[in-house]
Formats: structure tokens, sequence, C-alpha cells
């Protein structure tokens, strides 16, 4: 069975990320882990961002499979919303690269990994923006701008999953759905 080296590199590079950050993963390290000679991660990747930028796509990739596997039809707009937030907001949470990367922009600020989770927060918010749009068509809610609905929405859980942890003691999963229910549907629901 033939070894698939591009896989192992960038397996070894996504191990390296999450246990150095961005910003000390070097292609030495990533070769040692990958146990190939740094040359041949040079014959899939020109440097260290491509990889990285390699590693942020399969993860936004497996963020998107898991919501389109779990979405339903015949579930309502916020059913879907609650239980899709839930499952990003836990990939985030048991994801070790990326709770890397949040770290390293807490302590270090490092550019490439700010622009990392921009991506995967952008990529969120456009899948977001997607079924708010086709829940105000469906009537379900009420015809406001997709974007701007998206991104309070967004921020409004995460700041109830997790801002509101660094303050206070954490709020049951229940009370996240409740709160979120009671400041967007009520806002949202049509007249």
């Amino acid at each position: 069975m033939a070894i698939d080296r591009r896989q192992q590199v960038i397996e070894a590079a996504e191990k390296s990320f999450a246990l150095f950050g961005y910003k000390a993963t070097t292609m030495d390290q990533v070769a040692k882990i990958a146990n190939v000679g740094k040359g041949t991660i040079y014959t899939f990747f020109t440097n260290k961002e491509e990889l990285f930028d390699e590693i942020l796509r399969s993860v936004i990739m497996e963020m998107k499979r898991i919501t389109e596997t779990e979405v339903r039809e015949d579930k309502s707009f916020f059913e879907n919303v609650y239980h899709s937030m839930d499952l990003l907001l836990e990939f985030r949470s048991e994801h070790e690269l990326l709770i890397k990367l949040f770290q390293e922009v807490r302590d270090f600020g490092t550019p490439q990994a700010r622009e990392g989770l921009q991506r995967i927060e952008d990529e969120i918010l456009r899948y977001l923006e997607s079924k708010v749009a086709r829940a105000a068509q469906r009537g379900e809610i009420r015809a406001l701008d997709p974007k701007v609905v998206s991104f309070v929405m967004f921020k409004l859980y995460i700041a109830l999953t997790s801002e509101w942890n660094k303050r206070e003691e954490p709020l049951s999963k229940e009370q996240i759905k409740e709160f979120v229910r009671m400041f967007l549907a009520g806002g949202l629901s049509p007249e």
C-alpha cells in the first residue's frame, strides 16, 4: 500500500500548528513529525503559509460537512440554527488547532493566526447568511438584511457561550438557547 506523502505532511503540519502555534511551527518540525525530508514538503507546498492555508481549507470543509449532515428541511429555521451553532462551537472548542490559534491570537496577536480564524468565522457567517436569506424567503423570519442578522446571531451566540464564561458562571446550553430565542426570535419573527 503506497503512503500518501502529501497527506502525511498535512497531518504532521496540523499536529505541529496545534502543538506550537503558527508562529513557532517550522518546516523542519513538520518534516520531523511527518518522518520525511524537508524537500518532500516543498514538492507539495511552496511555504508554510501555503501549508497552513491547506489545513484551514480542510477544517472549513469539515465544519461544512458537519453542519450539512445535521441541518434538516423538516426542522424550523431556529431549530436548525441552534443545532448548527452547537455543533460548530463544539467542533471549535474540541479542535486542537483552533484552540491553539485562539491562544496564539490572544497571547501574541500573530497576524496569520488571526487571519486563519477570520477565514473560519467568515465561512460560518456566509453559511448562516444563506440560511437566514432562505428562511426570510420562506416567511419563517422577517425579511431583514441577512448579512447583519447573521452577524448579530453569531456574535450573540459567541458572547453567551464564550465571552460570558470569562466573567460569570457558564450558562447551560438550554439557557443559551433561551436567551438567543428571546433576543432574536421575537425580533425576527414574521409579524
